[in-house]
């Protein structure tokens, strides 16, 4: 469904001849859209900008959709839509499943990477705004018709499992038994143990080379580990309210017999060479290499970055990869992209985004740490939020938090903020769905039929219906720009207009054709509030 906005500007522009930078009127009475188009031709013509503006309105043709057109001050184009117009559109959301989602003409498939926990390690803050961030892109993604595929990158593969590995088989442990925390646990005993024996820490080495070659035993060990990790990370993903399963995994070990050729290809092409033992790239003469195999024969994470583009292009024929990572990786990810692209593994056509994102901070304005300056955990960080509020009301709370900043800013973690059904907040818009979904179910007791908008009078009516208007246009510029915050600020307006609304224009106290018209009008938000918070990752309760 094309937006009541690119409709008018679409016109405009086969008129004007560029784009007419249409915007949102700044005040009621200058009606519902403003472009300021004349007033940039009029300097390229040398003409008066109220001129070019009167021949723009004789000859567009928007009578099927606005009122007539007004030249207002200099030479400013002002727009009213049509009464009927909008009741028209609103009516076509309360018919449409994905309530004015635009779906794309031409699909694409999308990797995106996302949540990429530890195996033996638990989940930490970081996690949490990679998990959040990557869920909302792959609902919007999805619901526009591209093909997504998430690819939760875990690590479990390298040299810190020959050393658990190790450890487990000396101490005898049921790794079986373990939970998520208390592989957490053996892996800093092991560490420890690494760090403090050197007899111990070469034959963790030597069993990094077991594990490499396919050793039964000590690959028995390491899937032990990773199926106690997945059982964790599961618990965390359905607490969140995420759609990440076991099918998504695509950890590290899934590139492991893909290096080799990494090493051979860019050997062969000349752009990595050896450098003090080590296999390097030189994008620059002025920043650190991409190191692609250390000196010991080692495979690093660049390796392994580089082996999963080329297999997300070849095998999984990607379009587009987005990468949801933490801001401080974004040289890692700009050296990775560079080498792919001049490899050929990266061709033009595809796209490569790495999306980063800010910290988390305590409310004294630091770095989120417990007490004795560790690393917060995901488990306990949403522990806190469920300690004041239910735990819809909890998860919605913080990923509302975290989608409605700009993913770039670091933000503070103040629960008794977050959880409060005032102000904009996830709780805020939960509640502007109950309250309008406790107005329909009384109207269905009543027996109210309500199908269609059809009159549309008060000011009121008109900002709601035109903000409902606007949805499918706020989740295309998601999905272009990869800003939640964006649906974020549109779906507060849509709840702040509707609270407007109930104030100016009585629902159920009203009569006859405009009861039913309102009504409608309630269900379009309702279902447009729905759709939005679904895309968000977060619940729409009926009642609070």
């Amino acid at each position: 469904m094309l937006s009541l906005p690119s409709l008018l500007s679409a016109r405009l522009r086969a008129v004007a001849g560029i784009d007419p930078e249409l915007r949102p009127a700044t005040k009621p009475q200058f009606g519902h859209y403003q472009s300021n188009v004349a007033l940039r031709l009029a300097n390229a013509e040398g003409a008066r900008p109220r001129d070019v503006a009167q021949r723009i309105v004789s000859e567009v043709e928007l009578d099927d959709l606005c009122e007539p057109l007004e030249v207002a001050g200099p030479g400013f184009i002002n727009l009213r839509i049509k009464a009927s117009v909008l009741a028209a559109v609103v009516s076509d959301i309360l018919t449409d499943a994905d309530a004015g989602v635009n779906v794309v003409a031409d699909p694409q498939t999308v990797v995106i990477d996302y949540s990429a926990p530890n195996v033996a390690k638990q989940m930490h803050v970081g996690h949490l705004r990679s998990t959040i961030i990557g869920d909302c892109f792959r609902r919007v993604l999805s619901a526009q018709g591209h093909k997504v595929i998430a690819a939760n990158h875990i690590g479990d593969w390298g040299t810190q499992f020959g050393m658990l590995v190790e450890h487990i088989l000396e101490q005898g442990v049921d790794v079986s038994a373990l939970g998520l925390e208390g592989a957490a646990a053996l892996y800093r005993e092991a560490n420890a143990h690494f760090k403090d024996d050197p007899e111990f820490a070469e034959r963790a080495r030597h069993r990094v080379v077991a594990l490499q070659s396919g050793d039964p035993e000590t690959r028995a060990i390491w899937q032990l580990l990773i199926d106690v990790s997945k059982a964790g990370f599961n618990e965390a993903y359905r607490r969140l309210g995420v759609l990440l399963t076991d099918d998504d995994l695509m950890g590290e070990s899934r590139y492991n017999d893909m290096l080799p050729a990494v090493v051979t290809d860019l050997e062969s092409s000349g752009i990595a060479v050896i450098d003090d033992g080590a296999l390097c790239v030189f994008l620059t003469d002025d920043e650190a290499p991409l190191i692609v195999r250390k000196s010991d024969g080692g495979f690093g994470y660049s390796a392994t970055d580089l082996a999963a583009v080329r297999y997300r292009v070849d095998i999984l024929h990607a379009d587009r990869i987005i990468y949801v990572v933490g801001a401080p990786q974004a040289h890692h990810f700009e050296q990775v992209f560079t080498v792919a692209r001049r490899v050929g593994w990266l061709p033009e056509r595809v796209s490569a985004e790495h999306v980063g994102f800010g910290s988390i901070l305590g409310e004294d304005g630091k770095p989120f740490k417990t007490r004795d300056g560790s690393t917060v955990t995901l488990a306990s960080l949403l522990d806190a939020a469920e300690e004041v509020a239910a735990r819809p009301i909890a998860i919605a709370a913080v990923k509302y938090a975290d989608l409605s900043n700009s993913l770039h800013k670091d933000y503070t973690f103040a629960v008794e903020r977050m959880v409060a059904t005032t102000g904009n907040t996830g709780p805020y818009l939960q509640y502007a769905h109950a309250r309008v979904s406790q107005i329909l179910r009384k109207a269905q007791a009543e027996g109210i039929d309500f199908d269609v908008v059809s009159v549309l009078t008060e000011p009121a009516e008109h900002t709601l219906a035109l903000l409902l208007s606007r949805f499918g246009e706020a989740v295309d510029e998601v999905a272009e720009t990869l800003q939640p915050h964006r649906l974020c600020g549109y779906l507060y307006e849509v709840a702040t207009s509707l609270s407007v609304f109930y104030e100016q224009c009585p629902v159920l106290k009203s009569e006859g054709a405009v009861r039913a018209s309102r009504l409608a009008l309630c269900r379009a938000t309702q279902q447009v509030l729905a759709k939005g918070l679904d895309l968000l990752g977060i619940e729409a309760p009926e009642r609070m």
